[in-house]
């Protein structure tokens, strides 16, 4: 599998994913503390690659995104930014209000139902 397959997996398969320095137990940079101290105020799980350890899937990141920094977090397969935006949309409230998402006639909003899935699954 490619580093363009890698990626590309990531994203598909992950509500809410973090492309970071370090870990989100461990970010080795105030960026990524940041960004993943913002998303745990939603309770949605985070997927995190540490992007330190292989310069190889760093680059490609950066190319698949053409953003340059991290950390770099994709929302439900969709690129949003890094930390600075995260905290703005979090500030702003456009983490948990309808925002633009369409689908299948309804408005949904950005983290909202990804929390509501995850508090299913411990219920159960």
């Amino acid at each position: 599998m490619s580093f363009d397959d890698i990626v590309a997996q990531d994203i598909k398969e992950n509500p809410v994913l973090i492309y970071m320095k370090g870990f989100p137990e461990s970010p080795m940079c105030g960026f990524s503390a940041l960004a993943v101290k913002v998303l745990k105020l939603y309770d949605v799980p985070i997927s995190a690659r540490d992007i330190l350890g292989d310069l190889k899937l760093k680059e490609c990141v950066k190319a698949h995104t053409n953003w340059p920094t991290f950390p770099q977090i994709f929302i439900k397969g969709e690129f949003v930014g890094g930390s600075d935006i995260i905290l703005d949309m979090h500030q702003a409230s456009e983490l948990i209000v309808p925002r633009f998402y369409y689908q299948k006639g309804q408005l949904k909003d950005v983290l909202g139902d990804i929390a509501q899935k995850h508090e299913q699954k411990e219920s159960s």
